[in-house]
């Protein structure tokens, strides 16, 4: 096999940061600035042990790139190391980074004709069914535990919220939830099992896609098999993982941010015994501080070119550091109180990438917030708030456990 000159220099760079090293330390911003006093808004990082990339941390580096397709694409057919081999094929990265044919991993026109089916899909969804559903869902599972007095906010609510509502979207029930939790959280995970958990998933879906052939139903499957933009059942069963996956990942992230905020910081905490921010302020600030996916991949170089004062070579691979470029001074200032209604941030992409389902993932997380919040009386942290860590991703940031207390029904703290 010959190697490139480019393959080469970009695997000569070494003693670099993994970029796990961002999502799983406990100050994600002090990470990220330790990078940019060495390399500036765009530096190169370890994504695995010979697997170097380049992550994106400014706001305006990252709009130039998500917006010029002609230079950056999508399609991970464009990285070298991938076209060279240097990545290999058991690689945990390979279901967030190799080749599917759907809308996420597309570039042009076969992006459009794969993104209309999530367009139209999310499009034809009732809200208000969807928001009953979900409430109703929620109060289902915070009655599991209320009489106890105590529970993981994360593990036994936010983590069942999305499965059990992308779920009722695409036609399967509770009873294969844990099976596809625990095959996504696999795949974000991006660890040794990743393509195991990817498999599970990809399995479970074609045989979803089976059962609705021969019984067509009120739900997305159904619609997908019927829509003329996807020619064939690999189509069919990538497009359903790219919601099902994001659907259930960043809203969970989403849901978990955002209790935890309004749990631990006075700003909020102080909100539901009458302070001065409240849930909507929250979720906006979840989205600014901890965004649902922090560093996504990738985009690949079409071309040698200049970004943010660093040489890219055609091939190289880009991560878009989304949490890090929501921090980005030009964009954002370090004080909180002056930032409530700023929406410039960058947690759902920008550009023809953007994520489809704003909307949507919106009303899950607030309807879910709220229900827990408001069904959970004296509600507070059972840990202090430096002991929660996030689950294993260079991807993303969920807590991994929220231990909180309240009041059983019944009884009233004086």
């Amino acid at each position: 096999m010959t190697i490139s000159r480019e393959t080469l220099a970009l695997s000569e760079m070494t003693g670099l940061t993994p970029l796990s090293a961002t999502t799983t330390c406990r100050d994600p911003q002090a990470a990220y600035s330790e990078l940019r006093a060495r390399w500036g808004q765009v530096a190169p990082v370890e994504l695995e042990p010979g697997v170097n990339a380049w992550l994106v941390m400014g706001h305006p580096e990252i709009c130039n790139v998500v917006r010029n397709e002609r230079l950056f694409a999508r399609s991970p057919h464009y990285w070298r190391l991938y076209a060279e081999r240097i990545v290999p094929p058991d690689s945990g990265l390979g279901p967030m980074m190799f080749p599917r044919d759907n809308a996420y991993f597309a570039d042009g026109d076969k992006h459009r004709r794969l993104r209309a089916p999530l367009d139209d899909g999310l499009a034809a969804l009732n809200e208000h069914k969807m928001s009953q559903m979900i409430r109703s869902t929620c109060t289902d599972l915070i009655g599991q535990f209320i009489e106890r007095g105590s529970a993981d906010l994360v593990t036994e609510y936010a983590a069942s919220i999305p499965m059990l509502a992308v779920g009722r979207m695409f036609g399967f029930g509770p009873e294969h939830a844990e099976h596809f939790r625990r095959g996504l959280t696999a795949l974000f995970g991006s660890g040794e099992d990743s393509q195991a958990g990817n498999r599970m998933v990809e399995q479970m879906l074609t045989s979803i896609i089976e059962s609705r052939r021969a019984q067509p139903a009120d739900d997305l499957t159904t619609a997908f098999l019927k829509h003329p933009n996807l020619h064939n059942d690999y189509e069919i069963v990538q497009s359903m993982v790219l919601m099902v996956s994001a659907g259930y990942e960043t809203t969970l992230s989403w849901i978990a941010q955002t209790l935890r905020l309004m749990l631990t910081d006075s700003r909020f905490s102080g909100r539901m015994r009458g302070g001065r921010l409240g849930l909507d302020e929250a979720l906006d600030e979840v989205l600014w501080r901890d965004p649902p996916m922090s560093n996504m991949p990738a985009r690949y170089a079409l071309a040698d070119c200049d970004l943010g004062g660093q040489r890219i070579l055609r091939g190289d691979g880009l991560i878009l550091g989304l949490a890090a470029a929501n921090a980005d001074t030009r964009v954002h200032s370090s004080d909180p109180w002056l930032e409530v209604g700023n929406r410039s941030y960058l947690a759902y992409s920008t550009g023809p990438h953007n994520c489809p389902a704003q909307r949507t993932s919106r009303i899950i997380t607030r309807i879910a917030v709220d229900t827990a919040l408001h069904l959970l009386h004296d509600v507070a942290m059972a840990v202090p708030a430096e002991q929660i860590t996030p689950m294993p991703s260079p991807w993303t940031r969920c807590p991994a456990s929220l231990p909180v207390r309240f009041s059983r029904p019944g009884i009233v703290h004086k």
